[in-house]
Order: structure tokens, then sequence, then C-alpha cells
């Protein structure tokens, strides 16, 4: 299948914080979309998630022209090729953050949420770690395809906790995997069939915590291109309160 993609982003420090710790980038030569929420004092979580965008661009840009992606990290089964290209990336990134860490004891246990994006010759690869998201559109219905790394969905999982409740705890930024505070990092993986017409959403929890999934694809599928549809989504989490920085990255397939 021949595909053509359109991608937009925008990132926002929303209507509280000061400083942004959010990063995305993207490279369409290659296929690889990345958005990335830090954490750590120090403007830390602002150097993590640049560190781990960065790290999966450079991974993928170094390896393209030989078509040779070496493994880091761990090997997954059941998976493409492409997907465990960009699994090795996004343990590159982590082992790179954990390493900096170490080396400026003021960042000690920066770290990074990640969602990558790896789409190449009519598949998607989708790699992640922590509760930022990945949806994709299509059909005019938008379906989550990530599931997060926090501890209130964790006890949704477990049935100890409803996703009413969840939304509500005070403890949703509690998240269980990140990039950085532990040399290994794993990220969940999985491989998705495109159709023309796709579109991913790559998002931190800054939209996804305030912006519902309907209201997400509402406003994706009536803006009259995606860089308005960021702007819209940007709009609404501010709108919504905006207590949080705030990244949208959209990709479509055509």
């Amino acid at each position: 299948m021949s595909l053509s993609v359109q991608v937009a982003g925008r990132t926002d420090v929303g209507c509280v914080r000061t400083n942004n710790e959010d990063n995305f980038g993207y490279d369409t030569a290659c296929g690889v979309y990345v958005v990335c929420d830090g954490m750590g004092g120090q403007a830390a979580g602002e150097v993590a998630s640049k560190l781990a965008v960065e790290t999966v661009l450079e991974y993928f840009r170094r390896h393209w022209s030989e078509g040779n992606f070496p493994q880091v990290g761990e090997n997954f089964d059941d998976i493409s090729p492409d997907a465990n290209a960009l699994a090795s990336a996004v343990q590159a990134a982590g082992i790179r953050i954990f390493h900096a860490a170490q080396e400026h004891p003021e960042r000690q246990g920066m770290g990074s949420t990640i969602v990558a994006l790896f789409v190449r010759q009519g598949k998607a690869s989708i790699a992640h770690i922590g509760d930022s998201r990945v949806y994709l559109l299509r059909d005019g219905q938008i379906r989550q395809l990530t599931a997060d790394h926090s501890l209130v969905m964790e006890q949704v999982r477990r049935g100890l906790m409803t996703v009413e409740e969840a939304e509500r705890s005070s403890m949703q930024n509690i998240i269980t995997r990140a990039l950085g505070p532990e040399e290994s990092a794993e990220p969940d993986v999985l491989d998705v069939e495109l159709s023309p017409g796709d579109t991913f959403l790559l998002a931190t929890d800054g939209l996804t915590k305030l912006v519902k999934e309907h209201r997400l694809s509402e406003l994706t599928n009536s803006a009259p291109s995606l860089e308005k549809a960021c702007d819209a989504l940007v709009a609404a989490a501010r709108a919504a309160g905006g207590d949080d920085n705030i990244t949208c990255l959209l990709v479509r397939i055509n």
C-alpha cells in the first residue's frame, strides 16, 4: 500500500504550570512520531523528555539508511521487526536518561513517559511507557490503543476501582512505569494494520485527563486541518482548567 502521511503537533504550558516539561518530535522521512511528558525537579523533567524524543529520533536516523536496527534491551516475541526496532529506540532513551541523571545529582530520579509511533509499509507500530496515550480515530470511532501505566488504572484493571473513581482520584498522577528512574524500562508494544484515513492521536495526560474521548474525536474530525485540530484540542484542555502541560500530535494516513 502506498501511503502519504500528514502530521501536526502542538505543546502548551497550560494555565497553571510555569514551565513546560512535555516534548514532542517527529521525522516523516523515517516515519517516527514521539510524545513525552517529563517529571523531576530543577527542570529535570524538561531535560528527560527532551532526551527521550531526541534519542528515539536519532536511533532511526542513524540506522535508517542501512535498514538494520540494532537491538537495545529486551527483544519481544510475537511482534514485527519494526515494533522491536521501536522498542529498542525507547529502551535506548531510558538508558540515556538514567545515565544523564547519574552524571547530574540534582537531576537524580528524573524521568519521562513516552508514546512512540513508527509507520512503514502499510503498518504502524506503537510503543509506550507511562500514562501518555495513543488513540486511533477510524471511521468516526475513537479507540485507545495504550493502557496507562498508572496506579489508578492498575486498580481499574484489577477491578478495585471504577474508571469514574479513577478519574476523580487524587492519585491520578502516580505512574508505575517511566523512562529514566531505572536503567531498564520495558515498553508495551503492539502492531496495527493501517487503513486510509486513519488518524493517530498521541497525547500527554494534560489533554486526556481533561477532555473526554468523544470530545477528542469530535474536535479532531470536525477541524478543517490537523493544525486547527491541535489548536482546538489544546483550547479544550485549557478551557477545562489546563492544570498540566498539554501536548498533542496528530498523524493522518492517506
